[in-house]
């Protein structure tokens, strides 16, 4: 089912980077009575856009676009549209100064918070309430792009609102056909992945019960032919639908090489990841495309981690060390990069407590010692600490 029809403010999303698109529209996704109604690679398309919705209240805006600049769109848009809040999203912190002088309502630096980007919603939320008390609500009349999140969690979305599963099943098989990307899935392949532990025809029963169940949840935002009946099977018909997990995936196959020139995109590549696939869902089926994605998310970021190292930014490399420890903290390589970090900046004392936990550590589960490798690494790295002395 749809959530609550009060009046939603729509807002919209101009960045020249896709993958911001993406961030933003989850982080967005979070809070209430906010709908984004369009994402724009440039202002043009962006202006145009405006100038046919009239009722888009804010507007994310980069700063730096090739063509015209987001400096340059506010400056015209404050002209054509100035009931249109207008909030900068953007690595340059110097133009800070500038853009208010445009009176636009915020500036956030990249990469942004969850609780700043709410700050900055609420702020706008309230200005609108202010300037249009007696807005009328706005029915949507279509369902719009899609949007679906699996990276931790299993969420779909549209213009209309977000499904709310009927069952836990199916939401379930909505996540197995989407895995399908599109292809016919057997019954006879549901019926042993998802109800493999009964008795066939009870398991028919319930198979027919979550389809049922499936297109009833989608069709509260309008979305329910999307479910497809074909020849003994299903298949989801998703079409320019926003797939985080895909999302993902292409990004980090298109950033071929990492270095300092694109360690900005490759950070908020990162931020993609919001959680294992199916979050704790932990569907049996889907084991071998869960680990996958956490080695292809834990190589990128060991890469990313190398570069973040050699341009001595170790408080970046840092958070990415420490969310790579917490989803596994025997990983030795992780350790090691820790320890280097301590090194380079001069914290023996924390050196000494990573060491003696991981051995404590690989104690307490496994009964082992550390690697004669990791106790020589310890070692020198103590000896070079003290003899920087």
């Amino acid at each position: 089912m749809v959530e609550g029809r009060r009046t939603r403010m729509k807002v919209i999303l101009v960045d020249d980077e896709p993958v911001m698109h993406l961030i933003l529209r989850k982080m967005l996704g979070k809070l209430p009575d906010v709908h984004v109604a369009g994402a724009f690679t440039d202002t043009g398309s962006a202006a145009a856009f405006l100038r046919e919705h009239a009722d888009v209240g804010l507007a994310f805006v980069d700063l730096s676009m090739p063509g015209e600049s987001g400096l340059a769109f506010a400056a015209r848009m404050e002209v054509a549209d100035p009931a249109l809040q207008i909030v900068f999203v953007t690595s340059h912190k110097e133009f800070a100064l500038e853009a208010y002088d445009l009176s636009v309502m915020d500036y956030l630096v990249k990469p942004v918070s969850q609780e700043r980007l709410q700050k900055a919603v609420n702020r706008a939320q309230t200005n609108r309430r202010v300037l249009h008390p007696a807005a009328p609500t706005a029915v949507p009349t279509e369902s719009g792009r899609i949007v679906v999140t699996m990276l931790g969690d299993v969420v779909v979305s549209n213009d209309v609102g977000r499904v709310k599963w009927i069952s836990r099943r199916c939401a379930e098989l909505f996540a197995y056909l989407l895995l399908g990307r599109g292809k016919r899935i057997p019954r006879s392949m549901l019926l042993t992945d998802m109800f493999g532990g009964m008795n066939e025809s009870n398991a028919a029963n319930y198979l027919n019960t979550t389809v049922y169940q499936l297109r009833k949840s989608l069709e509260a935002i309008g979305i329910r032919d999307v479910v497809r009946s074909e020849n003994d099977g299903y298949a989801l018909a998703l079409k320019d639908a926003v797939i985080d997990y895909i999302e993902f995936e292409k990004q980090v196959d298109n950033l071929l090489t990492m270095e300092s020139r694109n360690v900005e995109s490759a950070l908020q590549i990162e931020r993609l990841y919001t959680g294992d696939l199916f979050g704790d869902k932990a569907y049996v089926w889907a084991i071998h495309e869960t680990e996958r994605y956490v080695e292809m998310y834990t190589a990128f970021v060991k890469r990313l981690i190398e570069v973040l190292v050699s341009l001595r930014d170790t408080a970046s490399a840092s958070k990415l060390l420490i969310k790579l420890n917490e989803r596994n903290p025997l990983d030795e390589s992780v350790l090691r990069q820790r320890m280097t970090i301590c090194e380079m900046t001069g914290d023996k004392k924390g050196l000494k407590a990573l060491y003696t936990h991981y051995v404590q550590l690989l104690n307490r589960e496994l009964g082992i010692r550390p690697s004669e490798e990791l106790i020589y690494f310890y070692d020198l790295c103590i000896r070079r600490l003290s003899n920087k002395k």
